[in-house]
């Protein structure tokens, strides 16, 4: 099997919501030398892409896109142990969650999985977490950067609170913010005044170091 093929089969796996598939074609791509980013960003994400618009369009409903991400989870936990830390020193210290009002973190964890994988040290508050809390968090590990995910237009007013409040914390010129999830974008960011915009959760991990000036070196 070529290796377009076995990445097609784990996306069609996720979105047919086969977890034992998905974890076992995960582990068969892996076999094949097929690295495990590879594999996370061409399959699993493309499968949960496509669940997404199926969810988008009607077709799926949430118990069938709970399933799809049931797969999904499987498969990342399969691959996800295989990916190399860059030999480096921690890149920088990361906040991450998802804002008050909203329960879905598919983004907001492959976001954490591909930061974790490029060297940041990652302090996850999980879903539903209020803005107080992250900046409470990121005061307390005197952390770097703050990333905060939501897929719900009726919470992403919780993104700006957050900037507000470590501005009267005195924060805001050392603690930089990353945003993202599906109603967000570049434009909402800037609106905000957030440093970045992360489209997905490559771009995330780009923005992240480009905001926190990351030497290319370091970066690569």
């Amino acid at each position: 099997m070529k290796d377009i093929d076995i990445l097609k089969t784990i996306a069609d796996n996720v979105v047919e919501m086969e977890e034992e598939l998905t974890a076992k074609n995960s582990k068969k791509a892996l076999e094949m030398n097929i690295s495990p980013l590879t594999i996370i960003n061409q399959g699993l994400v493309i499968g949960m892409n496509e669940a997404g618009r199926l969810f988008e369009e009607n077709e799926y409903f949430v118990p069938e896109l709970l399933l799809c991400s049931d797969a999904m989870y499987a498969g990342l936990e399969v691959v996800t142990p295989h990916i190399k830390k860059e030999e480096t020193h921690v890149l920088g210290k990361v906040v991450i969650g998802v804002v008050e009002g909203d329960t879905h973190d598919i983004g907001k964890n492959l976001v954490k999985v591909l930061l974790q994988a490029s060297g940041f040290e990652i302090i996850d508050l999980g879903r539903n977490v209020p803005a107080r809390d992250f900046v409470d968090k990121a005061k307390q590990v005197d952390a770097d950067l703050i990333c905060l995910s939501t897929l719900m237009t009726t919470t992403m007013g919780e993104m700006k609170k957050v900037i507000e409040l470590l501005k009267e914390e005195r924060l805001r010129d050392r603690v930089k913010v990353l945003v993202g999830g599906g109603p967000i974008s570049e434009s909402f960011a800037r609106s905000i005044g957030a440093d970045g915009y992360g489209e997905n959760a490559a771009g995330a991990v780009r923005v992240a170091k480009r905001v926190l000036n990351i030497p290319d070196a370091l970066a690569s």
